[in-house]
């Protein structure tokens, strides 16, 4: 190699032979065979073998300095290829430093065995080390001081002892690289036998919050460096688990999306240089129910903990499935037995209102509800009147049949579930929630043959309480309800038809018997009007009898508007209507009794008049029986009719 500031200057052998140096032996490096296949596996690439020459030459140059110190300047360990020197100074070469070292890793191994040179005006010694299958390996030299007689013998005594430090760096490196190696294998056993026992623990359990506690603290075992997210698409579990719920909004390209929809284990680089992520899908026979999120600021994630994570991920998908559908059919069991209970309960009144109150009552407390309200549709009105509710401000109010929630499911007769009706705008107006001031709410229609009869709404202040099972066990128990409510119409209907006169709408005179000896048992007085239509028979003869139904209608609703609501008005018979009232003596009676009679001489079409027999009872009096009431009202009105007609008379 030359250049302007190096010149290679090789010595002749005659004029640098001396001490029988040219007839000196290389040095080997006695490395046995598999000892050095074994390293170079280990340590199979050159920078390896770089670090562990310079490590030795380091270790020796301390070990010969005083030797070498006085004949050397300086020495040196390169490799037969120029490609890497190191060099040790012991003071001011006669040259540059640089174009020293440049010189020397331009050398060439040309000469067969240990040499004496000339380099930028410096005299070099060099000694060629061989393996063990004579091959060359690496060159320790020294750069020679001046006037000191040039000699190999010392450098090749000294080369001797270099193998020694070689086998010392390679033998700490090659057990530091077993040490690690064997805490790797460590680790993964341990691995191993966490998922062991991850599985034997997930597969006895039958609670998926336990199912996913046991997956939290198993991850932490594996990775407790690492931090652990856990995304569920299921509702959040009820014992307060970091569990958080998988978002897919604005998140098309996060791991946790990407390894929930495509199925499979994602790992990724964080932002942060250094940081990795890995999202494990925890998939089950039936679907993907989550995801596992581990961040990591120690080290990305190899293929080893992809493979344990799958593992980790189908045992805690399958653990999970099978906690789910335990609970889902518990669920359906006490569902049914639920819907069996409040169905025998229903079915135990025929009354309306004991059926709303006991259906409001028990579903604030099936739902855990803080608020509950139960509309039923008037056919007549066309309006939705609240028969229960336990907020008084709306109980009897009234709406239209297309208003609020109770109008939107009876026209598309599906239920509806809100998780937090003050973040919808868009929600129809609730009066319910707007009194209350309630964030969660399911609402369910009535139906009954397929009509919509009704509404029933259930609320808590607490945003996205109920769940989807709320939602569907809401809806079962609306039809129940809803045909006990159209059991108890239909009866209530029976009824009224059993009590109430076809014709007149009043009631009949069995119903009237009863309530008066109702009434004689708690009341302390009550009057008796009898009242007779006079001439009734002419009417029929001159108008016909359908004139005269029409006549005794307007009869009955001149009656019904002259008395109060708790009294009772019935058809006695034929032409004879009568009325109770509770409460009162004869002078209020006889005022009631000439009201009727002059609106229905007045108001009547064709125009009749009317008779009256008034009787009352007293407490104080000897007892008298309904029947003895009764005939002392039909003399009355006998007397009424024998004296003319068109007044009222006393019995």
């Amino acid at each position: 190699m030359e250049s302007q500031s190096i010149r290679r200057e090789p010595a002749s052998e005659e004029r640098l032979r001396e001490n029988g140096a040219a007839d000196a032996a290389p040095v080997s490096l006695q490395l046995i065979p598999d000892y050095c296949d074994a390293s170079a596996a280990l340590f199979g690439n050159d920078i390896q073998w770089i670090a562990l020459a310079k490590a030795a030459f380091s270790d020796w140059a301390k070990q010969a300095e005083p030797v070498m110190h006085a004949e050397a300047k300086g020495w040196f360990i390169r490799d037969v290829s120029g490609s890497w020197l190191e060099f040790r100074e012991a003071e001011l070469f006669g040259c540059a430093a640089e174009e020293l070292r440049e010189g020397l890793l331009g050398l060439g191994l040309e000469e067969p065995g240990n040499v004496l040179f000339q380099l930028s005006g410096e005299r070099i010694a060099q000694v060629v080390l061989h393996d063990c299958r004579g091959n060359p390996a690496l060159l320790l030299g020294m750069v020679m001081r001046e006037g000191y007689p040039a000699s190999l013998d010392n450098l090749m005594r000294l080369a001797l002892g270099f193998p020694s430090w070689l086998y010392v760096h390679i033998e700490k490196t090659a057990g530091a690289f077993l040490r690690a190696e064997r805490l790797v294998e460590e680790r993964e056993a341990r691995k191993k036998d966490i998922l062991f026992q991850m599985a034997l623990d997930l597969y006895s359990k039958i609670d998926t919050d336990e199912v996913l506690g046991g997956i939290i603290r198993r991850i932490n075992e594996l990775y407790p460096e690492a931090r652990i997210d856990l995304l569920m698409t299921q509702d959040q579990p009820r014992s307060g688990l970091p569990v958080k719920v998988l978002n897919f909004t604005g998140m098309d390209e996060h791991v946790c999306t990407r390894a929930f929809m495509e199925g499979k284990i994602v790992i990724d680089e964080c932002l942060q240089p250094g940081e990795f992520q890995m999202a494990v899908p925890i998939s089950g026979k039936q679907g993907i129910y989550g995801v596992m999120h581990l961040h990591s600021h120690k080290g990305n994630f190899g293929p080893s903990d992809a493979q344990i994570m799958k593992v980790l991920s189908s045992a805690a998908g399958s653990a999970f499935e099978n906690a789910k559908l335990y609970e889902q059919s518990n669920l359906l069991v006490n569902e049914l037995r639920l819907i069996n209970e409040l169905t025998k309960q229903l079915n135990q009144s025929l009354k309306m209102h004991d059926i709303f109150n006991f259906a409001s009552a028990e579903l604030m407390q099936i739902f855990k509800a803080d608020y509950c309200c139960i509309l039923q549709l008037d056919q007549e009105t066309g309006k939705f009147a609240v028969h229960a509710a336990n907020v008084p401000a709306i109980l009897h109010e009234t709406f239209d049949e297309n208003s609020g929630f109770a109008g939107m499911v009876c026209k598309s007769k599906e239920p509806v579930i809100i998780s937090d009706y003050w973040a919808k705008p868009q929600a129809p107006v609730s009066r319910l929630m707007q009194l209350t001031g309630a964030r969660s709410l399911i609402v369910a229609p009535l139906i009954v043959h397929e009509e919509a009869k009704g509404a029933i709404l259930v609320a808590h202040q607490q945003p996205g309480f109920f769940s989807y099972d709320n939602y569907k066990l809401l809806q079962v128990l609306a039809g129940h309800i809803g045909l006990a409510l159209t059991n108890a119409s239909l009866h209530a209907e029976v009824r009224r038809m059993v009590i109430t006169d076809n014709l007149t709408g009043l009631y009949a005179r069995n119903f009237l018997d009863e309530q008066v000896g109702n009434h004689q048992k708690k009341d302390i007085c009550g009057s008796l009007i009898v009242v007779d239509i006079d001439y009734f028979k002419q009417v029929n003869d001159t108008y016909g009898h359908q004139v005269g139904d029409e006549i005794l209608i307007q009869v009955s609703k001149i009656i019904r508007s002259c008395i109060r609501d708790t009294d009772i008005a019935a058809r006695w018979g034929g032409e004879e209507l009568a009325i109770y009232l509770p409460q009162v003596m004869t002078e209020q009676s006889l005022k009631i009794a000439e009201r009727i009679r002059f609106r229905v001489e007045k108001d009547t079409r064709p125009s009749v008049t009317v008779s009256c027999g008034v009787s009352e009872w007293h407490w104080k009096d000897d007892k008298i029986s309904v029947e003895s009431l009764f005939y002392r009202s039909d003399m009355a009105l006998y007397k009424a009719k024998h004296v003319g007609r068109n007044r009222i008379m006393i019995g």
